[in-house]
């Protein structure tokens, strides 16, 4: 079985949106990976406190450099221009990926796209260029993250080229499938293979740090609280069993 058909069940992609970024980084840190957190792509608009992250597999969509002779407002006629396509072949519950090589002064995806890509269910969209339109989309609902805003169309700077292949997001590696998990930090990217047990470990560690938060605001010092000493884990085990 490839990665990409590796099963991630929906009790893992709910557990995912219920536990911070900080808490995936570690968790795939001690797994080995180091280069998993998209860097400058932040939430177009800011998540409400307690709200649930975006999870969802992803969808990619890989631009180059944009070239004048083939990339003029006449290739938006052709309704397979890869764009368009990638919108409207990108499966419901997805995140559209792009990769825009971290250039800012374009956007990436426009008011009307982005409607489309809601109208589809697709979850949201992750890229490491910019949007136009970003006060029009930021009412539409479709959870964004973004590397800003800006006017100009995406033609200007970028070609598309393909769709569901391996590309670069924020100087991080996406393969198609991957699960994107998206919070008020930024965006995390999990293999997909490892997703079950990184979804069931962040959610352990999350329940341990309450009770070493608890701990601490009491005035307890680090050493033996953070991390956790015998004594510490041992008290966190009878708290757990009080129902806590």
């Amino acid at each position: 079985m490839t990665a990409t058909e590796t099963t991630v069940s929906a009790q893992a992609l709910e557990q995912l949106r219920h536990v911070s970024t900080a808490t995936l980084t570690t968790q795939l840190f001690k797994r080995g990976l180091r280069n998993v957190f998209l860097q400058g792509v932040a939430p177009l608009v800011k998540p409400a406190p307690g709200a649930p992250n975006l999870v969802g597999p992803a969808f990619t969509l890989r631009n180059i450099p944009a070239r004048e002779d083939l990339d003029h407002v006449g290739v938006f006629q052709n309704p397979d221009h890869p764009q368009r396509k990638a919108v409207e072949t990108a499966p419901p519950g997805s995140v559209l990926v792009q990769d825009c090589r971290g250039d800012r002064t374009v956007a990436s995806v426009g008011s009307i796209l982005a409607l489309r890509l809601a109208k589809r269910g697709v979850a949201g969209m992750v890229s490491d260029g910019a949007v136009r339109d970003s006060g029009t989309i930021s009412e539409l609902g479709l959870p964004i993250w973004c590397a800003g805003a800006s006017a100009p169309l995406n033609l200007a700077k970028h070609h598309a080229v393909d769709m569901n292949v391996p590309i670069a997001c924020g100087g991080v590696p996406v393969y198609p499938g991957d699960i994107v998990v998206a919070d008020v930090d930024g965006v995390v990217i999990v293999p997909r293979e490892m997703a079950e047990d990184v979804a069931r470990d962040a959610t352990e560690q999350e329940r341990l740090e309450v009770f070493i938060q608890q701990r601490v605001a009491e005035g307890s010092p680090l050493r033996g609280t953070y991390p956790p000493n015998e004594e510490t884990l041992a008290a966190y085990k009878l708290w757990r069993e009080q129902g806590n």
